[in-house]
């Protein structure tokens, strides 16, 4: 999604081409801020923890990992850690110049992403309806439905590739991508929201109210919808879609950084704070 717009002659003009580049570039800096932000935040509260013989159970958000029994336990791990590979090079995959000059790089690490997100989401459909750590809220619902599809999208990434139909290994790549990132996306909404509201506002402790729903769905149906509307619109010879286009763009955008300071204040910094503080 950073390759340049549409090109030439009386198509886009060359403002609103460079608008929209902007914008889609804006958006890769936030999330790659964010992304390896949450990168450092597994690695203090799950490495450094066993680095320094911490008792990893005292930091982690997961409440019932205290008592989880030992197939439980590891499994959770086995769905947390390998986050930190997937926040800290998964956004490289999406750099044209990247792929390009580094084709055995893409290559390698779009299959290590894909094994890990497509092992994360049976992990994490494991944790979610095996009674072991989560709770079966409505929301995990959502969260189920987003670890199918990253099924589904791993799957016709890999295929695509195979077949070198690189379009369309492009497109499901970049879906993939998104989909394996839900889970990050859904606790930057829902640390934005309660930005914004001052507090929560349709949300409840176990994570079932109306807007916890909504935001376990909008985690990855919305970043989707934008980034179909992105591919849309490149593809029209009109000024006024790219412009539309672009504030489409900013939009994510600006949701993205807000979710991104909310989660690194609210949520990541104090549990990495209480970690360096045990530590130091």
């Amino acid at each position: 999604m950073t390759e340049s717009v549409v090109s030439s002659s009386g198509l886009a003009m060359p403002n609103a081409k460079k608008a929209l580049n902007f914008s889609v570039k804006s958006w890769f800096v936030i999330a790659l801020a964010g992304q390896w932000a949450f990168a450092f935040y597994i690695l203090t509260i799950y490495l450094l923890t066993a680095i320094f013989g911490l008792n990893v159970t005292d930091f982690s958000p997961a409440p019932n990992l205290k008592s989880a029994n030992d197939t439980v336990y590891w499994i959770y791990f086995a769905h947390t850690v390998p986050a930190i590979y997937l926040s800290l090079f998964g956004l490289f995959q999406l750099v044209p110049s990247i792929r390009a000059k580094y084709k055995s790089f893409h290559r390698w690490n779009g299959r290590v992403f894909l094994i890990l997100g497509m092992t994360g989401a049976l992990t994490g459909l494991f944790l979610q309806w095996s009674k072991g750590l989560e709770t079966n809220t409505l929301a995990s619902l959502g969260i189920s439905v987003n670890g199918l599809l990253i099924l589904v999208a791993g799957y016709f990434t890999w295929h695509y590739a195979v077949n070198k139909q690189i379009a369309r290994h492009k497109r499901w790549a970049i879906h993939a991508f998104i989909l394996v990132n839900g889970v990050w996306t859904f606790r930057l909404y829902l640390m934005g929201w309660y930005m914004v509201n001052q507090g929560p506002n349709g949300n409840t402790p176990n994570i079932d109210g109306p807007m916890d729903i909504f935001l376990s769905f909008a985690c990855y149906l919305l970043p989707m919808t934008i980034a179909e509307m992105y591919f849309w619109i490149v593809k029209r010879r009109s000024n006024n879609k790219v412009w539309v286009g672009t504030l489409i763009m900013t939009t994510g955008a600006v949701i993205s950084l807000i979710g991104v300071i909310a989660a690194v204040m609210v949520m990541w910094l104090p549990r990495i704070e209480k970690v360096l503080g045990a530590i130091y």
